[in-house]
């Protein structure tokens, strides 16, 4: 299947890789240079004024005026704690122990607020929280920070309790995680990932050191392939490699990225600041 890159994403991903420090004083980014860098990826004007209103409605991006009194966007503290949080999952690949243990989400939601039940297991789902049985959600204890940033910010802590554990049995722990989390469905989102951003890689690594590309190309890539990437480090929660198939694709992935990430990220920056 076909990648799919929207223009709100694309607005998210602009400002995680480079809305964060790159202009002085964090001022924020104008509504000129959002359509000119949005342009590259073939997004219209029009496409992306509607992305940024929404983004505004949902409280992650601020209007605010530049030095020169032009329009612009800036993050709020909630779209800033949000990419922050990101940030650990996106760049930093640790190996998982399985000694590490796991965080247990267990919610409770009145009938009378129901909706917020539907949203408490998206939401933890987006997390990369497997179900363990109805009402229980289970994930890696290294992702409790971020859960609890997150229940905090859509107000739905006070329906849900947050343990720490191990797994003590009964069945194996490998067996288990095949039933809390949709291992088959994870390996294709890698798969998919690899073969949009693999040939992406070996063109570049191809390229002579005294002809590096340009910075709009390297701009373009990367926007690309941390679009693409920054789905994966949520659908997957990242388990201990004795729990996972022997041909799990997470690894190869994860270095195509940071292979990327560390040879276009910087080039691209030169393109943003144009």
């Amino acid at each position: 299947m076909a990648e799919q890159h929207t223009p709100r994403s694309l607005i998210v991903s602009l400002y995680g890789a480079y809305g964060r420090g790159l202009a002085p004083g964090e001022e924020p980014l104008p509504v000129a240079e959002l359509i000119r860098l949005l342009a590259v990826l073939g997004v219209d004007a029009p496409s992306v004024r509607s992305s940024v209103s929404r983004l505004k409605r949902r409280g992650l991006l601020l209007p605010r005026r530049t030095a020169d009194g032009a329009a612009g966007y800036a993050l709020s503290d909630d779209a800033r704690q949000l990419l922050d949080d990101g940030d650990r999952r996106i760049y930093t690949r640790t190996e998982p122990k399985l000694s590490d243990g796991w965080v247990l989400a267990v919610f409770t939601v009145p009938e009378a607020e129901r909706h917020k039940r539907h949203l408490l297991r998206s939401r933890l789902g987006r997390l990369g929280f497997g179900t363990a049985a109805p009402g229980v959600w289970i994930a890696p204890a290294r992702l409790y920070e971020e859960t609890r940033h997150t229940l905090e910010r859509l107000e739905l802590s006070s329906y849900v309790d947050l343990f720490r554990g191990e797994h003590l049995g009964y069945a194996a722990t490998a067996e288990a995680v095949a039933r809390w989390w949709d291992l088959p469905a994870i390996a294709k989102l890698h798969e998919e990932f690899l073969a949009a951003h693999e040939p992406v890689l070996r063109t570049w690594t191809a390229t002579r050191t005294d002809s590096p590309g340009s910075a709009e190309d390297a701009y373009r890539d990367y926007l690309f392939a941390l679009d693409s990437w920054r789905r994966l480090p949520y659908a997957d929660p990242v388990l201990p490699a004795e729990l996972l198939p022997q041909d799990w694709p997470g690894a190869r992935s994860a270095e195509v990225f940071a292979a990327l990430h560390e040879r276009l990220r910087d080039r691209g920056a030169e393109f943003v600041q144009a």
